[in-house]
């Protein structure tokens, strides 16, 4: 009997990166902006973010980019949501939408792929 994979709590600033599809600059920005986008650093001063984070990274990039919200905008939706106390359900959200987007974005370059139209 194998024993089950340990759960990642802390992700670096590139696996975020790898896992929103964000660029780090951007990130860092947004922590700026947003006052709730604030990792802990490690020893070494690098980000270390926590899985909450995470999705509300998720939620900030739903709201800017897909229902085309200003920064303010955003800023002014996740305090409505805070306020409403469905903020972390409206984030895991997110990240639900975004897994279904990117395995969407996945499937359609595999069907490229096999069809040969790289």
């Amino acid at each position: 009997m194998s024993a089950a994979e340990p759960i990642q709590e802390f992700f670096s600033i590139g696996e975020v990166c790898e896992i929103t599809e964000l660029k780090p600059h951007v990130l860092r920005y947004w922590e700026s902006q947003f006052k709730f986008l604030s990792p802990a650093k490690n020893r070494s001063g690098n980000r270390v973010y926590q899985r909450k984070e995470i999705e509300l990274i998720l939620l900030v990039k739903h709201l800017l980019y897909t229902e085309k919200y200003t920064i303010d905008g955003a800023r002014l939706k996740v305090e409505e949501h805070k306020k409403a106390g469905d903020l972390k359900s409206i984030a895991r959200a997110a990240l639900s939408l975004e897994t279904v987007e990117s395995l969407e974005r996945e499937l359609h370059d595999l069907l490229r792929l096999l069809q040969g139209k790289e």
